[in-house]
């Protein structure tokens, strides 16, 4: 038996090619045709079909035959279609691509506010990432408004099908404009998926019409006592439809006598510039 990413890999690649044909830049398919695959090539069938689709969606590029068929330029992603449904979409190879840190970008220095109990017995860095981002309200210093948290791990159906989000805030603005805004967490070497962002955008639009989405990916990046904390705001491009970055911001959360009265006066002259 080849291991459980060739297996997933073969499954994939039947499904896609039995209803591909030459110029389609999308391929329907659903979830019980993995279990017709599965008969088809001979092999076991996956406890859980859904990771099956999950690991194509999340973790691993395509087959090479399915990337293959993508038009120049393009690449292809699974995008849910409704319950147990799904579709391959070919997008530009950028928007894969578009949720990186960017080298050399400027850090600010946070007081960390993290209470010390927390710190100590959080199991996961993505547990650790959403408890910094909430203690030290970098939500609210990130979009400016102020923001409160709704639900974490929010899992719920909207058109797409099922989907699961990180944590949701609920925002209020100085004019009095109200927010929502889905957070995504990745740590350590996972990356953040742009199907996510659109799945978190239809969330938006279905469970919350009446409020403006502002779409949050945060990613922890570095080592030691103090990693970054990297944050991107996407909003929906309004002629591809799909989520696109449109700021990012890097954070490191330290001990306040660690911010030196040089960094504080060129944090100020930094917000006196960008002043209306």
């Amino acid at each position: 038996m080849p291991p459980r990413k060739g297996v997933y890999g073969a499954i994939v690649e039947h499904i896609f090619h039995k209803h591909y044909k030459p110029g389609d830049t999308e391929v329907e398919f659903d979830r019980p045709e993995i279990e017709t695959a599965c008969a088809a090539l001979g092999v076991k069938v996956p406890k859980n079909l859904g990771d099956v689709v999950y690991t194509y969606r999340y973790r691993s590029d395509m087959p090479a035959t399915v990337a293959a068929k993508a038009p120049t330029g393009q690449a292809w992603l699974i995008r849910g279609r409704g319950i147990a449904k799904y579709a391959f979409v070919a997008v530009d190879e950028a928007l894969l691509a578009n949720i990186r840190p960017t080298p050399g970008h400027a850090v600010v220095k946070v007081p960390d506010s993290t209470p010390g109990i927390i710190a100590k017995h959080v199991q996961t860095s993505e547990q650790a990432l959403l408890a910094k981002v909430r203690y030290n309200r970098l939500i609210d210093l990130f979009t400016g408004v102020v923001c409160h948290s709704l639900q974490n791990h929010w899992r719920t159906t909207v058109g797409q099908g099922q989907i699961e989000t990180d944590e949701v805030y609920l925002g209020v603005d100085r004019h009095g404009t109200q927010y929502v805004i889905p957070v995504e967490a990745k740590g350590g070497s996972d990356a953040q998926s742009i199907v996510q962002m659109d799945q978190d955008l239809a969330l938006c639009k279905d469970k919350f019409p009446d409020l403006v989405p502002l779409l949050v990916a945060t990613q922890f990046t570095g080592r030691g006592a103090s990693p970054k904390v990297v944050m991107f705001l996407l909003t929906e491009d309004p002629v591809s439809g799909w989520p696109q970055v449109t700021s990012e911001a890097h954070y490191q959360l330290v001990t306040p006598d660690s911010i030196t009265a040089a960094e504080l006066a060129a944090y100020r002259r930094e917000s006196l510039r960008a002043q209306p």
